[in-house]
């Protein structure tokens, strides 16, 4: 009883924080709003030019970065969960690079500065290209998918190096190095109508196999011999992965560390429960990501990419636990 008060407790707080950074991310800019002018301003309506800001700019930026960091912190726990490995991430099935390799083929066709929904649409494309090569090469173990998923991964990654080196304009080489570091900046509603669906479908298909991480704490044998089919929960748990993260890379480009620092922060705060941790993860990940995109706002000078500022916070945490677990290992 009290495990379930103190994570109940947990999952209202990081509510409450996404809540509260969700509303900051609707003020913060180079036009300072506060929240009584921008409840004033949606109050009105018509073509006040504060309701402007927040809707066309702000709103689908805010929108974005609490699904795309719902997203990866999600995907992260869950695939940590299946894999019963720390090190497991959105990037290690592969969909981040190949949604890559079709931004990259945007830009360097030229379709991305004629069609402006082409970016994203092309990204999703290669994440559900991925989908589909994982799910033919993935055998019936989570060894045999994170070895497909390095595959595609790798293959993708050598495909947007040689996309860069063939490129003959500099132009869209800048514009795909740029797209690759993450960012919401310039984002509109029209990005959010398309990806907000397929990761909302996604988040669905991994929610549905909450309950299956936890026999699959005890190992696959345990889990197989307690009556949980590896091969359905593989497939949602790949397919609602590869749909919620390509559409996310889709729209904010590739932003690591999100998926795999996350779970790690609010693993002992769960119980190590698999089941318990993929809402905190998605809450943890909202509030990380629209934090980090606030903060790019305020730092003086040009914006900063996100992807470099979630690395940023990233690489110290990671660092600080291999000296956490050398220290105890001693």
């Amino acid at each position: 009883m009290r495990g379930e008060r103190a994570y109940a407790l947990l999952v209202t707080g990081l509510a409450a924080a996404v809540a509260l950074a969700f509303l900051a991310s609707l003020m913060v800019g180079p036009a300072a709003i506060g929240l009584g002018d921008a409840l004033a301003s949606l109050g009105r309506g018509g073509g006040d030019a504060t309701l402007i800001i927040l809707r066309e700019i702000r709103l689908p930026r805010a929108i974005l970065g609490l699904a795309v960091g719902a997203t990866l912190g999600l995907s992260g726990a869950a695939l940590q969960g299946y894999l019963r490995n720390p090190l497991a991430e959105p990037g290690i099935i592969g969909v981040s690079s190949a949604s890559a390799l079709g931004a990259a083929l945007a830009f360097y066709s030229g379709l991305s500065f004629s069609v402006p929904l082409a970016l994203p649409l092309l990204a999703m494309l290669g994440g559900l290209l991925a989908v589909a090569i994982l799910q033919g090469l993935a055998g019936g173990n989570s060894l045999s998918l994170i070895l497909a998923g390095v595959a595609v991964s790798s293959l993708a990654g050598a495909l947007t190096a040689l996309i860069l080196n063939l490129s003959p304009n500099p132009y869209a080489v800048q514009e795909i190095v740029f797209w690759l570091l993450g960012s919401l900046s310039d984002r509109s509603m029209d990005h959010v109508a398309l990806a907000v669906p397929f990761i909302l479908l996604g988040w669905g298909l991994i929610l549905a196999v909450a309950s299956r991480l936890d026999v699959l704490s005890l190992g696959e044998e345990t889990a197989q011999s307690l009556g949980v089919n590896l091969t359905s929960t593989r497939g949602m748990l790949v397919i609602g992965t590869a749909l919620s993260v390509g559409a996310a890379t889709a729209v904010s480009g590739v932003i690591g560390f999100v998926g795999l620092v996350v779970p790690h922060m609010l693993r002992p705060l769960v119980g190590h429960r698999p089941s318990r941790l993929l809402p905190a993860s998605a809450l943890g990940g909202a509030l990380l990501l629209l934090l980090a995109d606030i903060l790019v706002r305020l730092i003086p000078g040009p914006e900063l990419k996100l992807g470099v500022v979630t690395a940023l916070i990233g690489a110290p945490f990671f660092l600080s636990l291999i000296l956490k677990h050398r220290w105890a290992w001693r």
